[in-house]
């Protein structure tokens, strides 16, 4: 499964009517959760549930994400039972360090990707150096995690504050900067579709591409968002077709009519459009 999806909906695994309706949702990616949200009497259960569903629906076109517990509570147990049933990846909740990441690894099947949570100070601070193998493709933004170890308030949780647009700029730039997809955080105000729409156009203008969900109408949303212009991957397509033709004839700098003028570095962006 191509890691290209814009909308990831959280589906808590200890309630079984969310499960049976995967089917029906429009959702690139399904975050089956053990974590938040899964009381500790109920984790056993929700455990077998995952499992469960995970072989039912290993045929879906879906991709989908096991969110395990902390290593040290439960998530390395919960991982080696989850290894049988190929789920597309394993996201660890409350990483802190590099040998966190390997420890994951080292448990994790090798055809199975590893996503992480990034919401513990130590995980913020050591964030450039948490992809120690390609198998590290994803990082989520925990911000109401984050904050409480950093003693913010949740208050300040607004498309406005420069703090919060701080946050977002670094956690995008570094996780790009080391070949990973950087997810946004999750806006548990699910019924607040107004400010929901602001975040997704701050993030997009920002450069985000995905987007925690926990509402099939965030996912909807996110999913319209977030979606490729026609317009820009048109141009994308005509900026390499005219880079390349002029290479040939060894010029790598002109100006042309429509676009202005066209040199590697925009070339070399124009793919990235595609590649996105």
């Amino acid at each position: 499964m191509i890691n290209d999806f814009s909308a990831c909906l959280m589906l808590s695994c200890h309630n079984e009517k969310h499960l049976q309706k995967i089917p029906t949702l429009d959702a690139q990616c399904i975050m089956l959760n053990l974590e938040d949200g899964v009381s500790k009497e109920a984790k056993p259960k929700a455990l077998e549930l995952c499992c469960k569903y995970l072989e039912l629906y290993k045929e879906l076109d879906i991709m989908f994400v096991v969110r395990v517990n902390a290593l040290d509570e439960g998530g390395l147990d919960e991982i080696l039972k989850l290894n049988p049933y190929h789920p597309d990846a394993i996201r660890v909740a409350k990483i802190k360090t590099k040998e966190d990441v390997q420890t994951a690894l080292d448990a994790l099947s090798p055809q199975i990707k590893l996503h992480l949570s990034i919401e513990t100070a130590q995980a913020w601070n050591n964030l450039a150096t948490l992809r120690v193998h390609p198998r590290v493709t994803t990082f989520y933004l925990g911000v109401l995690d984050l904050f409480a170890e950093l003693n913010l308030p949740q208050s300040i949780i607004k498309p406005t504050n420069s703090t919060m647009q701080y946050i977002l700029s670094h956690f995008l730039v570094t996780s790009l900067s080391i070949g990973v997809k950087p997810v946004s955080f999750v806006f548990q105000e699910y019924k607040n579709l107004d400010i929901f729409q602001q975040w997704l156009e701050l993030e997009k203008q920002m450069g985000y591409r995905a987007k925690g969900c926990i509402s099939p109408t965030q996912v909807s949303l996110a999913n319209a968002v977030f979606k490729q212009d026609n317009a820009e991957l048109k141009k994308a397509k005509k900026i390499i077709e005219l880079f390349e033709k002029q290479k040939s004839l060894g010029i790598t700098g002109f100006s042309d009519e429509e676009f202005g003028f066209i040199d590697e570095p925009i070339y070399k962006g124009a793919l990235a459009i595609l590649d996105r």
